[in-house]
């Protein structure tokens, strides 16, 4: 594993993005429980860019321009409806004590689809993971495979941190409304940029 992978996967995963906004608001909102299954969540909905990546269907989201536009803006509409269910207080901001079976499979579904919904990703894994695949490698499967296990592990690891790190301050903020305030549409202006964003990419 060469150290200019694991170089630039921590910086690529650790850079906030939908991912990290959307733990960080699991973490703030549910708790510790809550941000792991966000985290791992978020790092389930990579594995259909993975199986897109190496059966093609990447390279053809890529070079189709209706199939990457509808796609993106599917994903541009649900961070809209985020930022929506942030500011009325439902979903990922809504504030429970003890959540419950049917909230926990609220998180997976949300952290699913935020990166399911997001065709970068698919492009990511066509144009990055193999520029560290040497040509002569015997198996470039097997290793692309690899590539992937790390990137999804990471992945992992540093959502959760991030998740952690805000239910750890949970306690303390979730007893002021003032600031819960702030923090949900602080969160809903940041899927709103997040949504923007993703509506500007190129393919």
């Amino acid at each position: 594993m060469s150290p200019e992978f694991l170089i630039t996967t921590l910086i690529i995963v650790a850079s906030p993005g939908t991912g990290v906004v959307y733990t960080l608001a699991a973490g703030l909102s549910r708790g510790g429980r809550a941000s792991v299954l966000a985290a791992f969540a978020c790092t389930l909905g990579i594995v259909p860019h993975l199986i897109a990546a190496l059966t093609g269907l990447a390279a053809l989201l890529h070079a189709s321009a209706v199939a990457f536009e509808i796609v993106k803006y599917a994903g541009v509409a649900y961070l809209l409806y985020m930022a929506w269910q942030s500011l009325r207080e439902h979903g990922t901001l809504k504030i429970e004590a003890k959540p419950d079976a049917r909230s926990a499979r609220q998180v997976l579904v949300d952290g699913i689809l935020i990166n399911l919904l997001n065709p970068k990703l698919s492009i990511f894994f066509v144009a990055f993971l193999p520029q560290f695949i040497a040509p002569t490698e015997p198996n470039v499967l097997l290793r692309m495979l690899e590539l992937s296990g790390v990137f999804m592990a990471a992945t992992f690891i540093i959502f959760a941190i991030y998740g952690l790190c805000a239910a750890s301050v949970r306690d303390r903020i979730v007893g002021s409304p003032r600031v819960m305030t702030w923090l949900r549409r602080s969160f809903a202006a940041a899927f709103v940029a997040l949504g923007a964003k993703l509506a500007l990419t190129e393919r």
